[in-house]
């Protein structure tokens, strides 16, 4: 099953919700309305605590991704309008951006929720 995250700066929230989803089997992609220059340090040092590879993280714009090939489009919760792409989900989900590590990691505790939630709605995808 292919999930496509999308929010407005792909630097924390859909950076972590693509390399989780990928550590737990599905293939995953992330992008963002009007990108970061960079993926936030303390979504890659969450990343790494939990020994999650975070290799070829980058933002990106939603205009180099094919979500027609996702089976999922799920936008983080940041109010994204992406008039090109559907959105299936709405994750809902704070951004930490500019908060303490702890924020990160009660994100990614959330989004590992969902993903494991997800995947057990769609096992026969995987």
């Amino acid at each position: 099953m292919h999930l496509c995250f999308v929010c407005v700066g792909n630097s924390c929230r859909s950076q972590m919700a693509e390399a989780i989803a990928r550590s737990m089997g599905f293939e995953a992609s992330s992008a963002g309305t009007h990108p970061a220059s960079t993926v936030a340090t303390h979504a890659l040092t969450v990343l790494e605590s939990r020994d999650i590879d975070a290799t070829g993280l980058h933002p990106k714009g939603i205009e180099t991704i094919d979500a027609e090939s996702a089976d999922m489009v799920i936008s983080m919760g940041c109010g994204v309008s992406c008039p090109t792409i559907r959105i299936d989900q709405d994750w809902g989900l704070e951004d930490p951006v500019g908060g303490p590590l702890s924020q990160y990691e009660a994100t990614a505790d959330e989004i590992t929720r969902r993903l494991k939630a997800l995947r057990a709605t769609h096992s026969s995808s995987l």
